[in-house]
């Protein structure tokens, strides 16, 4: 109860209520930016674009993505990022490498459509490489991206996605490809959104494994997965086999196996070894 209490009228209304570093100091001066343009077909699509501090452009480029299906062109279009969120980095996220001073493109949109009753997954590679192609005019038409320096990556479907562009378009000068499933015989019972069976749809199936375009990869690969991954559509032995057909076909590509750890990498020198292995390659094969 207040009563009789005097405000005090010197008082001010608003003031600071915290005083909290920011928890990514290495990381400060970076800008962030959502990026619109559209695909061949018209598809309005947009990311993310991270630069780092001073950036002198263009710049080497990550680009990091996830395939998605949708069944309407509405759907696919919808803006899922905003320049308002606060930075908040997770074991996975590519935006470490910002320190490198690379840019990135995050949340590049690869929506694959089927409207009415066609099924997305029945033109996969050409909206794949579709949708890529259009990020990477959208960064080099601006002058952000060398068109000869821009690599690709991205975890789980991410993979998946990774390895099919890196085998049906040249680009990119590198890849990425974390904890993926490059043979979809392996998951004979559907997977993400495809709800038909390998029997139903062989030549879809078939049409998007990686593994059934080993010998046509255009760019180094780096694959990276967790030795018990318990995921049912991502077992270690996806990237085991790939690597062989890929090796077996004389490409460039590096396979390394994280002991103890499942589809996502909970451990510190777990993520301290994935992101010296990424480093690495893309101090290889992606800085002038």
């Amino acid at each position: 109860d207040d009563a009789g209490v005097e405000p005090n009228a010197t008082a001010p209304l608003v003031g600071t209520l915290t005083a909290n570093p920011n928890p990514y100091p290495h990381l400060e001066g970076c800008t962030r930016e959502i990026v619109h343009y559209k695909r061949e077909d018209g598809l309005d699509l947009s990311g993310t674009l991270w630069l780092p501090p001073g950036a002198q452009l263009p710049l080497p480029m990550l680009m990091w993505t996830y395939p998605r299906e949708f069944k309407t062109k509405e759907a696919a279009s919808q803006v899922r990022s905003s320049p308002f969120k606060f930075l908040r980095l997770n074991w996975g996220d590519p935006l470490f490498h910002l320190a490198e001073g690379y840019a990135i493109f995050e949340g590049v949109p690869i929506p694959i459509i089927g409207e009415g009753d066609a099924e997305p997954n029945d033109t996969y590679a050409l909206q794949l490489v579709a949708s890529a192609k259009a990020a990477v005019d959208a960064m080099v038409d601006r002058g952000v991206a060398d068109p000869q320096r821009i690599a690709i990556g991205g975890h789980s479907y991410g993979a998946f996605g990774t390895a099919n562009l890196l085998s049906h378009c040249s680009l990119f000068c590198c890849g990425i490809a974390r904890s993926g499933a490059y043979n979809r015989t392996l998951t004979p019972f559907g997977f993400q959104a495809e709800e038909r069976s390998y029997w139903e749809a062989q030549e879809t199936y078939t049409r998007m494994s990686p593994f059934s375009y080993a010998n046509q990869l255009q760019a180094p690969i780096l694959l990276i997965h967790g030795q018990e991954d318990q995921n049912s559509g991502t077992h270690t032995m996806q990237s085991e086999r790939y690597y062989a057909a890929l090796k077996g076909h004389g490409k460039t590509a590096t396979l390394v196996l994280l002991p103890h750890e499942a589809h996502h990498y909970p451990a510190r020198e777990s993520v301290l070894h994935m992101l010296a292995e990424q480093s690495a390659w893309l101090a290889r094969y992606l800085k002038p």
